[in-house]
C-alpha cells in the first residue's frame, strides 16, 4: 500500500511555485504521490504535469474533475499531455460534481449525473487507449476526424472515479480502474464501498479496482482547536447527500467525525485501519490546517508508512 498527500497552496503568492516546493518536500518525506483538486482556479492536470516534471519519481493525480462542464475530447488532451510530461506517472480522477457548483457555476442543469459519467468514461477510455473515438451517446458525442493521440502517452491513463454511492460505484467498477472515496471511513469502505465496486469490476471482467482513500487528517497536539477548525471547513460536505450518506455509514454525524486528528500513533493506526478495510492507497488531505510544523509531522508519519 502506498501513501500520498493532497497539495493545497492557494494562499501562496504564486500557487505553482509553492506547489512545486511542497511536492519536493513530500517526496523527501517518503510520500509516493501528490494529488490536486479541481476548482475554478488552477487547472489540475496542468499542475500535476508541472509537478511531475519537477519532482521525478513522484506519482501525481487529479482528484477530481467534474464531468459537467467538460468534454471527453478536451479532458483526454489534458490527461494525455500530463501523462507524456510525467512519463507515465499521471492518474486522472473524475467526479459527478455537485448541483450547487454545476448549476451555480456553469449554468448547466445537474441532470442524470451517473448516465453522464458512464458516457464520459466510455468515450474517454477510447481516447486515452487508442487516440480515437467514435462514441454517440444520449448525452455526449465524441468523434475524432483527426487522431487525438499524444505521443509519449501510449500506455494510456489510469481512470479513477470519486464514487461512493451505489450507482457511481457500479459505474466505477465497470468502466474505470478504481475509485477515489473521500470522507468515507474504514467502516463504510469495508462494509459498503469496497464490496460494491469490487463486485461490479468482477462482473464486468475487469481487474480488482484500486481503492484510493482520501482521508482528511493531521498530526497535532492541539486536537480540540484543530477539530473545531476542521468542523467549519468540512461543513459544506454535509449538505451534499452522497457525502452525508457515507459519513453516516462511517459512524459519523458531522464530516469532521471521520477526520483523523491526533498524535503520530493515531494517524499510523488509522492508516492501517484503512488498509485493512480494503484501501490500496491512502492519501491525506487538509494536512496544512494546523500550520507547517504539524504538516511536516504528518508527512513524516505517512512517508514512514509508504509501501
Amino acid at each position: 500500500m502506498t501513501t500520498g498527500v493532497a497539495l493545497h497552496a492557494i494562499d501562496a503568492d504564486n500557487q505553482i511555485d509553492a506547489t512545486v516546493r511542497l511536492a519536493h518536500e513530500a517526496s523527501a518525506a517518503g510520500l509516493r504521490s501528490a494529488w490536486f483538486g479541481q476548482t475554478f482556479g488552477a487547472d489540475s492536470p496542468q499542475l500535476a504535469a508541472i509537478v511531475g516534471r519537477e519532482v521525478p519519481g513522484l506519482q501525481v493525480g487529479t482528484s477530481a474533475i467534474p464531468v459537467f462542464g467538460r468534454h471527453p475530447l478536451v479532458v483526454s488532451s489534458q490527461a494525455q499531455t500530463a501523462q507524456a510530461a510525467t512519463h507515465g506517472r499521471y492518474h486522472l480522477g473524475l467526479a459527478l460534481g455537485t448541483k450547487l457548483l454545476t448549476e451555480g457555476g456553469f449554468g448547466i442543469p445537474f441532470e442524470r449525473p451517473v448516465a453522464r459519467l458512464r458516457e464520459f468514461l466510455t468515450a474517454l477510455r477510447q481516447l486515452t487507449e487508442t487516440g480515437t473515438a467514435d462514441f454517440h451517446g444520449e448525452l455526449l458525442t465524441a468523434r475524432t476526424p483527426v487522431p487525438a493521440r499524444v505521443p509519449g502517452a501510449e500506455a494510456g491513463v489510469p481512470l479513477l472515479v470519486a464514487a461512493m454511492g451505489p450507482q457511481a460505484l457500479r459505474a466505477g467498477g465497470e468502466l474505470a480502474d478504481g475509485i477515489l472515496p473521500y470522507l468515507a471511513g474504514p467502516r463504510a469502505l469495508a462494509e459498503h464501498i469496497v464490496p460494491a465496486v469490487t463486485a461490479a469490476a468482477q462482473a464486468a471482467g475487469r481487474p480488482a479496482p484500486r481503492i484510493v482513500a482520501l482521508v482528511h487528517g493531521v498530526v497535532t497536539d492541539d486536537i480540540d482547536a484543530v477539530r473545531e477548525k476542521v468542523t467549519e471547513q468540512l461543513a459544506f460536505y454535509e449538505q451534499i447527500p452522497s457525502y452525508a450518506r457515507v459519513i453516516e455509514l462511517s459512524g459519523g454525524r458531522r464530516a469532521a467525525d471521520v477526520a483523523v486528528i491526533g498524535d503520530e500513533k493515531r494517524i499510523a493506526d488509522e492508516v492501517r485501519r484503512y488498509r485493512d478495510a480494503g484501501a490500496t492507497e491512502v492519501v491525506f488531505s487538509g494536512t496544512e490546517v494546523a500550520g507547517d510544523a504539524d504538516r511536516r509531522r504528518t508527512w513524516d508519519v505517512l512517508g514512514a508508512l509508504a509501501g
